[in-house]
């Protein structure tokens, strides 16, 4: 288990980030050394292509590869039967299917580590089958199902069949959600980078009215989500920042239908929108900086099941 539990520790690093992809983690043993790597982006090696590499970049002078083709191939003809003593676990079954990067499965089967924990099965079945090809390699295979490797991959499950919402709030230790930036610079930069991967971000009117906000991707100079100002009054000045970013749409309505057109959304606001739209969102995101602020807290009657906590410059605490 304990395996497993810094392979899922490791995922939660990159939850979001992965979008379309799932968050996934993997770790490894071999020589009596300790691995850990994840799934980071969309079209880029796997969690486990990315842990057996610097395994065996570890203990072999190896070239620079990035793509998962060339590890793979690279791997398959190098390998020397390294891995035949590993001992690895992964959260989420390995893909047997061949996409924007080749089969993990396949690339395990000729890598044939000893034995291969595997936290959860894959949801979709046209990539599933992963297990029965480690097994029928002779991997010894043991599927944990264990629930904290599935409440990683949710919101995967979620956005690819409709939709997946959450809410984020920045706050203070005793609860003030105001008063200009709470967070650090590391969770403004985490934000923007969420900003990048999401297809629409919700807003309150008396937020936008209040704080101007620019609600963009600035600070890693990435793709800007178009913004539905959740408001029963149309009129804004259009001064503020929000209406003047190029390449996206705005969009100003009373209600939230406009949620249906789009798969992953991402709810910035204060109190008023959090206690409104709390039931409705899938997940709760929140960033909790070590600060005291005398200002006035926030309030809100909600129970929320931690689903993981990350200490990071700022506390992140996902929870649905």
């Amino acid at each position: 288990m304990y395996l497993l539990d810094l392979a899922i520790n490791e995922a939660w690093k990159y939850q979001f980030l992965t979008y379309p992809n799932p968050a996934v983690g993997a770790s490894l043993i071999v020589n009596n050394k300790l691995f850990v790597a994840a799934h980071k982006k969309a079209g880029e090696p796997h969690a486990e292509v990315n842990v057996l590499w610097k395994a065996f970049r570890a203990f072999h002078k190896t070239p620079l590869l990035q793509s998962s083709s060339e590890i793979h191939e690279y791997l398959i003809k190098n390998h020397n039967n390294f891995f035949n003593d590993a001992v690895m676990a992964v959260t989420l079954e390995p893909c047997s299917h061949i996409g924007k990067t080749p089969s993990c499965a396949n690339l395990l089967k000729i890598l044939k580590p000893k034995k291969v924990s595997i936290g959860w099965f894959d949801p979709i079945s046209s990539h599933s089958g992963g297990v029965e090809i480690l097994k029928n390699a002779g991997i010894e295979v043991k599927v944990v199902n264990d629930k904290r490797c599935f409440d990683l991959i949710e919101p995967f499950i979620k956005w690819n069949k409709k939709r997946f919402i959450f809410f984020k709030l920045a706050q203070t230790l005793n609860g003030v959600i105001t008063g200009g930036y709470i967070s650090s610079e590391a969770s403004l930069e985490w934000v923007h980078q969420i900003r990048d991967k999401i297809d629409l971000l919700v807003i309150g009117g008396n937020t936008v009215r209040i704080d101007r906000p620019t609600l963009d991707t600035r600070r890693i100079n990435g793709k800007n989500p178009d913004i539905l100002i959740y408001s029963k009054h149309k009129n804004f000045d259009k001064t503020i920042p929000i209406f003047n970013v190029p390449g996206r749409k705005v969009f100003i309505r009373d209600n939230l239908d406009l949620l249906e057109k789009y798969n992953f959304i991402m709810v910035e606001g204060g109190e008023k929108l959090y206690n409104e739209i709390k039931n409705f969102v899938d997940w709760k995101v929140f960033i909790i900086s070590p600060k005291i602020n005398s200002l006035e807290n926030f309030k809100s009657n909600d129970d929320i099941e931690v689903l993981h906590v990350e200490k990071r410059d700022d506390l992140i605490l996902w929870g649905r």
